[in-house]
């Protein structure tokens, strides 16, 4: 993930010195964002702040929009205390969730709830034409937002290097420059892969919540993932890192579009179903993947076995990442809850089979992404928001 600063937001980056100033601040902004609720007493607590630095820093986020102070509950004798809340008509950011076939957007306040969401089809994939769309979606959000909005964080399916496609799903993007979907907005944008921002999302408030060491991995039109370790996704030397579904997997006789041999997400997802039931490849995967689930539900023994040969190929993949990984939990996102749960015989098997024996009386568990197809919009509007919310966003703002 990286950050680009568009428009005449260049033109005021704050220097060393007063992202200083504000990183106090944006530690307490911090801490109202995961502990919404607390006084302003229990802030300076947590924080190790004077009741003086407490009070004046809370005062300035008011002013700036981000915070509310509410009266407290009243809990017997004593004088009324006031709890710090995000404030209902305060700064938002603004998300966009570029996939393979759809689009989603939305906005979101410092609590990272998505609000106003927004959904589409792809008219055309070539990049000028998804790019046109959605830099006319966020202009009519930015200009109806109930708020200011003061971050972009945007999601593509691709490998994505310095706001750059490097390589692209198969849709034909590269290429394609995220950033310039907020062009004319003037906000300053956050660009990632969407498995990477999806695992970001699952470790935040979703289904590895707690772990501190977290494989995420989402089946779409192939795999990604991320390896999430405190809280943040390992992102490796030019942030390419979570390429899961290139990992030699598969047939080393077949060439993936990457330009290697043998990746294993050409053996996960709609194409490979297709292609186990001797059908056409798809032009729309994950749309097809679904209808062939829907088959195998309704008895259609080709789609079946089809589905359960894909599902046992993807839980080894996740058994040889949990030996290399030895991560807490593995959320599995996308198509994958659904492959796992149309055939649990042949998932579990693989699963348990190729894991390391010593792992076997308890092996880490397999969870369903709690966030289904927000998770990645939600991701992005994280970022954003941290972006935002740092020292330097809010010097930047100031």
């Amino acid at each position: 993930m990286s950050t680009e600063i568009c428009g005449d937001a260049r033109d005021t980056e704050p220097g060393r010195a007063a992202v200083e100033r504000w990183r106090t601040t944006a530690e307490v902004l911090a801490e109202v964002r995961r502990r919404p609720g607390l006084t302003r007493v229990e802030l300076a607590r947590e924080l190790n702040l004077a009741s003086a630095s407490a009070t004046e820093i809370t005062g300035r986020l008011r002013e700036l929009g981000w915070i509310a102070e509410e009266r407290a509950p009243s809990t017997g004798r004593g004088r009324p205390t006031t709890v710090v809340t995000v404030a209902p008509d305060g700064p938002v950011v603004v998300a966009v969730d570029v996939r393979y076939e759809d689009w989603r957007a939305a906005l979101a306040r410092l609590d990272g709830v998505p609000i106003a969401v927004r959904t589409g089809r792809h008219a055309h994939r070539d990049a000028d034409t998804v790019v046109g769309t959605l830099r006319g979606v966020v202009a009519e959000m930015v200009r109806d937002s109930p708020g200011p909005v003061v971050g972009a964080g945007i999601a593509v399916a691709a490998t994505v290097v310095d706001e750059h496609l490097a390589q692209d799903a198969g849709q034909g993007w590269s290429p394609l420059q995220p950033s310039r979907i907020t062009e004319g907005t003037g906000v300053p944008v956050v660009v990632g892969n969407d498995a990477t921002l999806a695992g970001v999302a699952e470790v935040r408030d979703g289904a590895a919540v707690g772990a501190g060491t977290a494989l995420f991995l989402t089946v779409e039109v192939g795999i990604g993932g991320t390896l999430v370790v405190d809280g943040r996704p390992l992102s490796g030397a030019r942030g390419t890192a979570g390429e899961y579904g290139h990992l030699p997997f598969g047939d080393p006789g077949r060439r993936c579009h990457c330009g290697a041999r043998g990746c294993w997400h050409l053996d996960i997802g709609g194409r490979a179903l297709a292609a186990r039931m001797n059908e056409p490849s798809p032009s729309d995967p994950f749309s097809h993947a679904l209808r062939v689930l829907d088959r195998a539900a309704d008895g259609d023994a080709a789609a079946r076995e089809a589905v359960a040969h894909v599902a046992s190929r993807l839980a080894r993949g996740v058994a040889g990442l949990v030996n290399v990984h030895d991560p807490d939990v593995t959320v599995l996102g996308g198509l994958g809850p659904a492959l796992r749960a149309a055939a649990a015989p042949e998932f579990d098997e693989a699963y348990t089979d190729g894991l390391m024996a010593f792992r076997r009386d308890a092996p880490p568990p397999v969870r369903d992404a709690a966030h289904g197809p927000d998770a990645t919009l939600r991701g992005a509007l994280a970022i954003a928001l941290d972006d935002a919310t740092s020292p330097t966003g809010l010097a930047r703002r100031s």
